[in-house]
């Protein structure tokens, strides 16, 4: 299990709002950031949009454009962000494997985040079987958000 109390703490400490837009992780990162203390009043919410034509229709991420990259990472977490009003928003879209898909090996993550401020990302290339790679990829998203939520104001701060 993922530890979400660092990112607990900061999220109610400083009154930011926490969101999450995945794909390859379908919704697992969501029950993870949700269980943490006090998430009632911090975290914002999820969406999981697998789908090419949903990840177009609810985030924006053009349907005919690759769903594993960069670019397909922020404007998950982009869209999210705003689509949540969320201070601090990461996406996570992947190859879990065990097979390789669309050009891209077993174990290519994107890990989107956005702030009201600025947007990026972070490519992983983890090995193991799916469930490993899903729980890496967790893991990394839950240590990005608490990052971002270090460096963010929240509605406190406004």
């Amino acid at each position: 299990m993922v530890d979400v109390s660092g990112l607990a703490d900061l999220a109610r400490s400083r009154h930011l709002r926490v969101a999450v837009a995945e794909s390859l992780t379908s919704g697992a990162l969501a029950s993870a950031v949700g269980g943490g203390e006090g998430a009632s009043t911090w975290f914002g919410g999820g969406i999981v949009a697998y789908l090419p034509e949903v990840k177009e229709r609810v985030l924006g991420f053009p349907a005919d454009r690759d769903p594993t990259s960069a670019e397909c990472a922020e404007q998950l977490a982009r869209a999210a962000r705003e689509l949540f009003d969320a201070d601090v928003c990461v996406s996570t879209t992947g190859v879990g494997g065990p097979d390789a898909e669309d050009g891209h090996p077993a174990g290519e993550v994107y890990i989107g985040w956005a702030t009201r401020d600025e947007v990026g990302n972070r490519r992983l290339e983890l090995d193991g079987a799916p469930e490993d790679v899903l729980d890496a990829t967790i893991e990394a998203a839950v240590q990005l958000l608490t990052s971002h939520a270090g460096r963010v104001h929240g509605a406190a701060d406004h």
